[in-house]
């Protein structure tokens, strides 16, 4: 099984392309724990919770790296610790080893970096709406130290998907 972490900026389709994804591939696809997470909180989420977060990230990841029998070529993961690490630096100016740990297990079969060009929608979570290039070159950057493959996606709607499929079926074909 092929794990596929789609990551990039806030309001950049992450979580409908992993859906959009996983109903194309038939595969099982990880919904993104933070929003979840930050959504149900009454107060700003604080380094504590950034780390409640990453447990769960990980325990995520492991569950799909471990000895599970799975039938599928693909699981797609929206969002990867790539993001919460830059989110402990940006926040907190400091990372929690765990994390990094993780992150050196270098896990990920290959990245599909959501590109900017989607209009931004403003939710209850979402904070970065005018900083969404700087995000994007940090987590290209982030990717590219793990010296995995990746694409970056472009595109609205179905186009969007159907480059994101080409780019997988691209690489997978190999």
């Amino acid at each position: 099984m092929f794990k596929i972490a789609i990551i990039g900026p806030e309001s950049t389709g992450k979580s409908a392309l992993a859906k959009s994804l996983s109903e194309y591939f038939s595969s099982p696809w990880v919904p993104e724990y933070a929003r979840e997470y930050v959504e149900n909180l009454s107060v700003p989420y604080s380094y504590n919770d950034v780390c409640i977060i990453t447990q769960k990230q990980i325990e995520q990841e492991n569950y799909y790296s471990s000895d599970n029998v799975f039938n599928e070529k693909f699981v797609f993961f929206d969002t990867n610790l790539i993001i919460t690490k830059v989110w402990f630096q940006y926040c907190f100016q400091k990372i929690p080893t765990i994390l990094t740990e993780q992150l050196n297990k270098n896990i990920f079969d290959f990245y599909l970096l959501c590109s900017t060009d989607l209009s931004w929608e403003a939710d209850l979570v979402r904070e970065h709406g005018t900083d969404r290039e700087f995000f994007f070159y940090w987590y290209k950057n982030e990717i590219e130290e793990t010296q995995k493959p990746y694409a970056i996606v472009t595109g609205e709607g179905n186009v969007r998907i159907q480059n994101a499929i080409a780019s997988l079926n691209s690489y997978f074909s190999k």
